[in-house]
């Protein structure tokens, strides 16, 4: 399609769910089950909708999650959605929910927002540097808001944008089972992706790129979110061949070829105790050897915008406090932004940072961010291993983590994105009714 739709545009309702007028209260959600597909019932303001009741990001049932305003956020990794037309407003994920205003098959779990075609005779070329979340959501973002012209994703790596998180759970994927988008979508959109190619230079005056082939690429806009890279261990033994990093697909495969082989002997730690150990992978953290201090995503330099981890921007939560987060969910907001603000559409980053993790076999959440806290608050038993801990900075809760506790977390995020300050004294009571504010 050339033309741009706006969100929702020519809908019509779906099909039958009849509910009576006590059914739900203002702000409450269930789901409901309409054929063989279950839905997301909502009532706000006295007005029911209905959208996909599973997160598009992991499948998350929306129904546990914290649902205020007229979003719903998942809680297991925190995107958000609306209710009333079913958009991601919130990362992780690429599709929104299906909403049910428009006569389609039921059996839809999610659906891709609207998008234009590449025009031939638009001649501008906006490059994106970086095969990550920031960069495809950049490049989605941008055929979402009617640009017509050439886009350009630039990887290093052998596939398309895929979903990375997955490598640290299954090592022996198939490839195909990663990837974010198939390669039909980028050819129904005009979105070309360059793999196993590196860009060496920027050049600004002359808006091009040098590829590492020696091959110019010229540019109108230019993002830079080539992520970071992992850190690698400095120690005796660090170069053996059985000590591995992991942030590639081909670091995946050769780690699970390698579990049987013997390449190492054992770690031996500070205190001199040695843990036997026939494979090491390094899990150090990650660095970068530079940032960029963004504002609408936009670096210093015209025309040249940066997203995701190798991004300093202003936290809104903490009265613009210049961060870097390198993670998945941030990543994927900035390069929606950097995407709004190149088509000129002035847009400041202001998600909540929202974090997971699974040990042992048990998620962890995180959000808001808890650099200099000086005291937690623990809610449920710690001991139990189902808590909710709450960091206090300056008399107010400025991050939250919790296991086995859901969907505390989405709630205090959406909170946090509503600004709505959470005191030391609010989570000191017996009991959890702050969290239903």
């Amino acid at each position: 399609m050339n033309q741009c739709q706006e969100p929702g545009e020519g809908q019509e309702f779906v099909t039958e769910i009849v509910c009576q007028e006590d059914d739900l209260k203002d702000g409450q959600m269930k789901e409901v089950t309409v054929g063989d597909q279950k839905v997301l019932l909502v009532r706000i303001e006295g007005q029911y909708s209905a959208v996909g009741s599973q997160c598009s990001h992991y499948n998350a049932p929306l129904v546990k999650g914290a649902l205020v305003g007229d979003r719903v956020r998942c809680p297991f990794h925190g995107a958000c959605f609306n209710v009333r037309n079913g958009d991601i407003e919130e990362f992780p994920g690429l599709d929104s929910l299906p909403s049910y205003k428009v006569k389609e098959s039921l059996k839809l779990t999610r659906r891709v927002k609207a998008m234009c075609s590449i025009v031939p005779d638009v001649k501008h070329t906006i490059l994106l540097i970086g095969g990550g979340p920031a960069s495809l959501v950049c490049a989605e973002t941008l055929r979402q808001n009617c640009y017509q012209g050439r886009i350009i994703i630039i990887t290093k790596d052998n596939m398309p944008p895929f979903d990375k998180p997955k490598l640290s759970k299954a090592m022996n994927v198939d490839p195909d089972s990663i990837l974010l988008r198939s390669s039909d979508f980028y050819q129904q959109h005009g979105i070309e992706v360059w793999t196993q190619k590196e860009v060496v230079s920027v050049n600004p005056a002359n808006k091009a790129v040098k590829l590492s082939n020696g091959t110019l690429q010229c540019y109108d806009q230019l993002l830079i979110s080539t992520g970071c890279r992992a850190r690698p261990l400095n120690c005796p033994g660090a170069d053996l061949k059985g000590v591995k990093l992991l942030q590639s697909f081909e670091d995946a495969k050769e780690i699970h070829s390698s579990c049987l082989g013997h390449k190492v002997k054992g770690v031996r730690l500070k205190s001199g105790a040695v843990l036997e150990a026939d494979v090491v992978i390094a899990g150090i953290g990650d660095f970068s050897s530079f940032y960029l201090f963004t504002q609408f995503m936009r670096t210093n330099i015209p025309d040249i915008f940066s997203a995701g981890d190798v991004t300093s921007f202003p936290l809104t939560i903490r009265g613009d406090q210049r961060v870097n987060i390198g993670h998945w969910q941030m990543s994927q907001a900035q390069g929606r932004v950097a995407a709004l603000n190149m088509v000129k559409k002035p847009t400041q980053i202001e998600s909540v940072p929202f974090f997971w993790t699974v040990l042992l076999g048990k998620s962890i959440r995180y959000t808001g961010y808890g650099e200099g806290y000086t005291e937690i608050i623990f809610k449920g038993k710690v001991e139990e291993r189902t808590f909710l801990a709450l960091y206090i900075k300056d008399e107010v809760v400025v991050a939250a983590a919790s296991l086995m506790f859901d969907p505390a977390v989405a709630r205090i995020a959406e909170m946090m994105a509503a600004g709505q300050i959470i005191t030391k004294a609010q989570t000191q009571s017996d009991d959890l009714k702050w969290l239903q504010m």
